[in-house]
């Protein structure tokens, strides 16, 4: 009997093919799954990562409410047209403190891994109170809001247990100084010694340039911040070493 009247005989019996698909996903299951039991980390550590600031965190968590990540992803491919565009592609290092993380299959605005220090704070407020001032043929909606709705320390002391619960690396320090850190990032005249020794690079000033403390000052310190940790001008990838 050839191979072609053998696959003929499996597919006309239901419960070998039913049997043999199963033999099938279970091996080459275990071929991908048990290796992993037997890695510290899937994921390669990379120097200057480290945990959002309380503001910042606060920002990603406004992202995230607003939707932003529903047009905007955070995972730049590695192929030439998008690397030109956007810059060095996306290590999963750069996501293993984020819950959920960024990444995703469609675009409708650009990328924003590497948006961090590409805009001034002005030109990001601008954008966000209306899209269409600074790209004409944008569908984003508003967020002028943003500008009036004051936020206060209330809860990120909460916030950062809860990530530090599911593995983001905040220390004891850290979570004691999440009100005063918080506070201190948007505020340029602060004492911020601290905020950077365990938040380094860390941007201090006041991103919307109001007196009060607002959700698009924490918007824009998150935006600012992604594709900044990481030092790509002397990186490289393991296997190259």
């Amino acid at each position: 009997m050839g191979i072609l009247e053998k696959h003929g005989a499996l597919e006309r019996n239901a419960s070998l093919l039913l049997v043999t698909s199963l033999l099938v996903v279970t091996v080459g299951g275990i071929v991908e799954i048990a290796p992993l039991f037997y890695l510290e980390s899937t994921i390669e550590k990379v120097e200057g990562m480290r945990p959002y600031s309380p503001l910042e965190l606060t920002g990603r968590q406004i992202y995230i409410r607003e939707g932003c990540y529903n047009c905007h992803s955070q995972m730049i491919r590695p192929m030439r047209d998008e690397v030109q565009r956007y810059g060095h592609y996306s290590l999963a290092a750069e996501s293993m403190f984020d819950h959920p993380f960024q990444w995703g299959s469609k675009r409708t605005g650009p990328d924003l891994a590497r948006v961090g220090g590409r805009y001034s704070d002005e030109w990001q407020v601008g954008h966000l109170i209306n899209p269409q001032s600074v790209v004409p043929e944008s569908v984003m909606p508003k967020y002028s809001f943003l500008m009036n709705a004051e936020i206060a320390p209330t809860h990120i002391v909460e916030m950062v247990e809860t990530h530090a619960l599911v593995g983001v690396p905040y220390t004891s320090e850290m979570i004691a100084a999440a009100q005063a850190d918080f506070v201190a990032q948007a505020d340029p005249n602060a004492d911020t010694s601290g905020l950077l020794a365990r938040y380094p690079k860390a941007q201090v000033r006041n991103f919307d340039g109001q007196a009060a403390l607002t959700e698009m000052d924490a918007l824009v310190a998150y935006l600012q911040v992604l594709g900044t940790m990481v030092d790509f001008s002397t990186f490289q990838p393991v296997a190259s070493r």
